[in-house]
């Protein structure tokens, strides 16, 4: 295989089980980021490595592969002895271990699985991924099975986590009931422990199942929620909140069994700890996200950034500057006091936090802040491709040309080539067209104040890219 040939995307190395992702690839990885610290002189006993793995077929054996040869290659290495959530493997290298790796595929499809490196509580950053590449080996050493030190992290994690909030208190205080799907991911192991003993928490698909046969897969968007939704209807609750397979992403369900997108979520979150905890700083977000967090921003004259779609984006800025809020389109949600990476158990629990503070339902919270800063409509679209796109920009760049200076009768503000092509209309309505890069798809996305205008807008957005 070509030395390139393993390549980390917005978030880790991923691959289909048995193809790209095998054994020997993963022995590789591990041997490159091995002689990737070894490089960069991390080998004293101090910097051990912690690896991590979530439920998916093999995830056991491929993280004691990967431990076994960093081990070999004399890197302090501990395994877990349990599935883990990523947020808790992040959370270990803020001050435990140097470096955390999980052998985990997110919310993708059950045939996939995938490697994710963290560093000082957060993704690692681009530039030492690309490091990392260059040391990764042409051939994977050879693998005998090895005793190496287990331990289980789960304690750790909910001790950081009540150290965040007094779940003893929030939860008894709210006036209704919870559902929170755990989309048979790794915040499950740790379900039972911090919400197990209050009767008005209602927990689905908490079981190991690589299938994710009742979730589809453990992508937490609407399509994946009918359960969900129903549940929260059937049970008259306050809200259902739904968490990824690997811990990270958060989506939530209101009072009246309606998905709220995350361009809805994040000024939900960013109104809350501007106004009730009284936070500020810059408010960083993805390309791909919604204008009410930038009205927000623009109200309170707080700074306000995009960055390329990628949480590794947002935690670069978070650990280098006054960073408020941080947030992604695909539920990725930190703020100030958290750790600079997204975490779906904090995110619930700032929910919770703020049903119970307000005295207040889902629904009414985003009418208030409906009210105070607009409506948004945010629809996303995926499109297959004859073949991946190469180079993003190029494609970019060559659509640029084509858009007109107005669209839906709205002059056109900005035309930006981050990632993908964003047009910003005066009004605020945008879209987006972002080739994949690793796959032959095309994603668009748009935000209106309509059903009608986004959809608009996105036949409008696909129709300049073919």
């Amino acid at each position: 295989m070509a030395l390139n040939d393993i390549v980390f995307g917005t978030d880790g190395f991923r691959g289909m089980i048995g193809d790209k992702f095998d054994f020997k690839n993963v022995r590789r990885i591990a041997q490159g980021l091995a002689d990737y610290m070894a490089y960069k002189s991390m080998k004293a006993p101090d910097k051990k490595v912690v690896v991590g793995y979530d439920r998916r077929f093999l995830s056991e054996e491929f993280a004691a592969h990967f431990a076994y040869v960093l081990k070999k290659s004399g890197i302090p290495v501990d395994l877990s002895a349990t599935p883990i959530s990523t947020p808790a493997i992040s959370m270990l290298t803020e001050k435990k271990y140097a470096m955390g790796v999980v052998i985990t595929a997110s919310h993708n499809p059950y045939l996939y699985n995938g490697v994710k490196v963290k560093y000082s509580g957060r993704s690692m950053p681009a530039s030492m991924t690309a490091e990392i590449e260059t040391h990764i080996p042409k051939e994977a050493v050879s693998y005998s099975k090895e005793d190496v030190v287990k331990k289980d992290f789960r304690k750790d994690y909910c001790s950081y986590i009540k150290s965040k909030y007094n779940i003893g208190k929030i939860i008894p205080s709210i006036n209704g009931k919870i559902v929170i799907d755990f989309m048979n991911g790794t915040a499950a192991e740790v379900a039972e422990e911090l919400f197990g003993k209050y009767k008005n928490v209602i927990m689905l698909n908490t079981q190991r199942d690589p299938l994710f046969s009742n979730v589809g897969a453990p992508e937490p968007v609407e399509k994946h929620l009918g359960g969900l939704i129903k549940a929260v209807k059937e049970n008259k609750a306050l809200m259902g909140i739904a968490i990824d397979g690997d811990g990270d992403r958060f989506a939530m369900i209101d009072d009246k069994g309606v998905y709220l997108t995350p361009c809805q979520i994040a000024p939900m979150i960013l109104d809350y700890i501007v106004e009730h905890k009284k936070y500020s700083g810059k408010v960083v977000q993805a390309v791909s996200l919604g204008y009410l967090t930038k009205r927000i921003a623009d109200a309170k004259k707080f700074l306000y950034e995009e960055v390329p779609v990628g949480f590794k984006y947002i935690a670069e800025k978070m650990t280098s500057e006054d960073v408020l809020f941080g947030s992604e389109e695909s539920g990725g949600y930190t703020w100030k006091g958290n750790l600079p990476e997204r975490d779906g158990i904090i995110t619930a629990l700032l929910f919770l936090e703020m049903c119970s503070v307000k005295k207040m339902k889902i629904s009414e919270i985003y009418a208030q802040v409906e009210k105070k800063y607009g409506k948004s409509v945010f629809l996303r679209q995926d499109y297959a491709l004859p073949k991946t796109v190469p180079n993003k920009h190029s494609f970019a760049v060559k659509i640029k040309r084509k858009i007109p200076k107005s669209v839906l009768g709205v002059k056109v503000k900005d035309a930006n080539t981050l990632d993908g092509l964003k047009v910003v209309l005066e009004n605020d309505w945008w879209f987006l067209i972002r080739p994949s890069g690793t796959e032959p798809l095309l994603r668009v996305y748009a935000e209106t104040d309509s059903k009608d205008n986004t959809k608009k807008l996105l036949d409008l957005a696909y129709k300049s890219a073919i």
